[in-house]
């Protein structure tokens, strides 16, 4: 059994015990959080796809912790200008662990 959620304006392939690292969300570690934002469920062979959203079907998954990814470096440059600019960012993360498929 599988499913399609979508957080952070991103969709993810989501089974049980599945490890994500997702857009920063506000709760603490430990918590649990439930996905209403299910676009699509797979299980036993059968499917069901939302407009845009299926019914009733939801994922639960516990957050593990918080954290921030690897640093890039963005390097802005204008030839012949006398323009040179360079950022680092990282950009933050949290990882939760897929408990249960509800559909």
């Amino acid at each position: 059994m599988y499913a399609i959620i979508e957080t952070g304006g991103k969709q993810y392939k989501v089974e049980q015990g599945t490890e994500l690292y997702i857009e920063k969300l506000d709760v603490e570690a430990g918590d649990v959080v439930n996905f209403d934002k299910v676009l699509f469920v797979a299980k036993d062979g059968q499917v069901q796809v939302g407009s845009p959203t299926v019914a009733n079907a939801t994922v639960t998954a516990k957050v593990e912790k918080h954290g921030r990814g690897e640093k890039i470096i963005v390097f802005k440059y204008k030839s012949k200008k006398n323009y040179k600019k360079k950022q680092g960012h990282r950009q933050p993360f949290t990882k939760v662990i897929v408990e249960t498929i509800n559909a």
